[in-house]
């Protein structure tokens, strides 16, 4: 079949099942969603050529008002935003959703597009003979309709009794997301109050991003309805523990999965501790994609199970890279937990980036270090220097001065996607580097809400 048949046909479904509104989705290098909606009848037209977009959607930054332009990106210029068919959902009240890439105005992927060097990345992956699954967990804080602080008194960490406050708001994102396909595997109170998380289904990159987008969104619009929003940042608040957006990965190849069956610590073959290694080596570079927002380094401090610290360990909630060992207890095999990922983080990017120091790792043969087998902030200076374990920045400056000079995550993403990077989080430094974490968190709390 052709493309126009394929469309007419997807709008026809989408016709049966009440839509009237189709919603196109893109995140930019800040991790802001950028959205546009069109009438039904427009959809494949939204597919393809797409419609115009700016190239400043790429430098818009978190502060509502800056624009941070680049060489490559500027007042010049035009492309079009495209959504992929065959990934729409229907939302419900007339409303379906899809992922969009941002394309040139003669067809050709946009080098700075996230969701298109995601792909690309799942394309060597597959070149290389290695098949990838993403789970990502979402994080966030539920806060009143301005942004403001609920009420906590019955909060405990992972308390039922923050099941039972917000019992409705619970049932309606569950019931939601299964109406959508989105694959929820647990959804429970978090170690903040009023604080949630959501761990989502392993998929391959592409979608699971995708996935990602839309559960935040469905989380989002379901807050509204109950007179609730919810932060995405992370950290809403000064005092608070911060949110993740941990993601985790599993690599398998023809001969089976790469982190569970062989004969390296925790079931890992020989290449999957290159791979482990090769996303640890690359963290110090590749923070400036994963938690390079100016709120982040209020985030990575010993004891919030952020990661702080550049180790592995086998279920070490404080060690950067968490390997999580095959068996019963993880039906989906041995995977890798990268913890210091949060929620300002480009999701496309992210696993761009995490993937790509994988293959990196893999292709080199790079040695894994020792597992770190107790919380890293208790060893003593010397003890971790002496064991390679270093603590990641917290600077904001030195987080985008490592990703700017590396050469290695300008072969993952691209040189263009790298500068876009720095260049919208330089801006968050030069405007806001005098505020204290309070008027930080406070300032940026709702910046990537949706």
């Amino acid at each position: 079949m052709t493309a126009m048949p394929l469309a007419a046909a997807a709008v026809a479904q989408l016709e049966t099942e009440g839509v009237d509104t189709v919603l196109g989705t893109v995140v930019n290098p800040a991790g802001l969603v950028h959205a546009k909606t069109v009438p039904i009848r427009r959809t494949s037209i939204f597919a393809d050529p797409g419609l115009g977009a700016s190239p400043s959607w790429h430098a818009f930054a978190i502060d509502r008002t800056g624009i941070a332009f680049t060489d490559e990106v500027g007042v010049v210029g035009d492309q079009r935003l495209r959504i992929d068919l065959a990934a729409v959902r229907v939302l419900g009240d007339g409303l379906a959703w899809a992922p969009a890439g941002f394309f040139g105005q003669d067809g050709t992927p946009a080098s700075v597009c996230s969701r298109g060097t995601l792909g690309r990345v799942e394309a060597e992956l597959a070149a290389a003979g290695l098949t990838a699954a993403v789970g990502h967990e979402v994080e966030f804080v539920v806060v009143g309709p301005d942004g403001g602080q609920l009420p906590a008194t019955l909060w405990a960490q992972y308390g039922l009794a923050g099941v039972l406050e917000h019992e409705d708001f619970v049932r309606d994102v569950t019931t939601a997301a299964t109406r959508c396909g989105v694959g929820i595997e647990q959804f429970h109170p978090e170690y903040g109050a009023n604080q949630f998380e959501i761990s989502l289904s392993p998929l391959p990159p592409v979608a699971a991003a995708d996935q990602v987008v839309l559960a935040r969104i469905i989380i989002g619009r379901v807050a509204r309805r109950h007179g609730l929003r919810i932060s995405l940042s992370p950290v809403p608040f000064a005092d608070g523990v911060g949110s993740g957006a941990h993601q985790h990965f599993s690599l398998t190849t023809a001969d089976g999965p790469l982190f569970s069956g062989g004969p390296g610590p925790g079931g890992m073959t020989p290449a999957g501790e290159s791979a482990v290694a090769g996303v640890l080596q690359g963290l110090p570079q590749a923070q400036g994609v994963l938690c390079g927002s100016i709120v982040s380094g209020l985030r990575m401090q010993p004891g919030n199970w952020a990661g702080c610290y550049a180790c592995w360990g086998i279920e070490n909630r404080e060690a950067a890279v968490r390997f999580i060992r095959g068996g019963p207890g993880s039906p989906h095999g041995g995977n890798v937990e990268v913890k210091i990922v949060d929620p300002s983080a480009n999701p496309y990017f992210a696993s761009a980036a995490i993937l790509g120091l994988a293959l990196d790792g893999i292709r080199r043969h790079a040695p894994l270090a020792a597992a770190t087998t107790v919380d890293p902030a208790t060893v003593s200076p010397a003890d971790r220097a002496h064991a390679g374990i270093v603590s990641l920045a917290r600077s904001q400056p030195d987080i985008l001065a490592a990703l700017g000079r590396s050469a290695l995550l300008r072969k993952i993403l691209g040189d263009a996607a790298v500068e876009m990077v720095v260049a919208v989080r330089s801006l968050e430094q030069q405007r806001y580097a005098d505020l204290d974490p309070g008027q930080l968190a406070d300032k940026f709390r709702m910046a990537w809400s949706v």
